[in-house]
């Protein structure tokens, strides 16, 4: 049985059903909604309540912003210095949370961010004090080795 506080993912994953049968896992406080090992959505409270944030990209973002959602932005501290930081996600369109009808469009435009995201090449970061040059094996004169 579900606890009261997976409610709300379950019923986010109801709505994004459309795409392929979702599941919620809790997350960093919050769920992570996949299907087919995609993660294509969060639900999580950065302090407004909890909400439905949809994947999106470079792509993608244009739409959400023109529906008026927000993105998934909060502030972490560094060395005693706060930045805000935010990921590739948007909060769900108001209207959207009716019905899993009304979420399809947006719930298929996340799920092709997310194979989108799948695909892409991983950039790794090189450590600043780690060379990338191997050492040179030396070789004895006159002995071939």
């Amino acid at each position: 049985m579900a606890k009261l506080k997976d409610d709300f993912a379950i019923y986010c994953c109801e709505l994004l059903a459309g795409v392929g049968p979702c599941t919620a896992k809790r997350m960093f406080g919050g769920f992570g909604i996949s299907t087919s090992g995609l993660n294509l959505a969060l639900v999580a409270d950065l302090g407004g309540g909890e909400k439905l944030w949809l994947k999106a990209d470079v792509d993608t973002r244009g739409q959400f912003e023109a529906a008026g959602c927000e993105r998934f932005s909060y502030e972490i501290t560094r060395n005693g210095e706060k930045a805000a930081h935010s990921l590739n996600y948007y909060s769900a369109p108001e209207e959207a949370m009716e019905s899993p009808q009304l979420m399809q469009p947006w719930a298929r435009m996340a799920l092709e961010c997310a194979v989108k995201a799948r695909a892409a090449p991983r950039r790794r970061a090189q450590p600043a004090t780690k060379s990338i040059a191997k050492p040179v094996k030396k070789i004895s004169a006159g002995t071939g080795k």
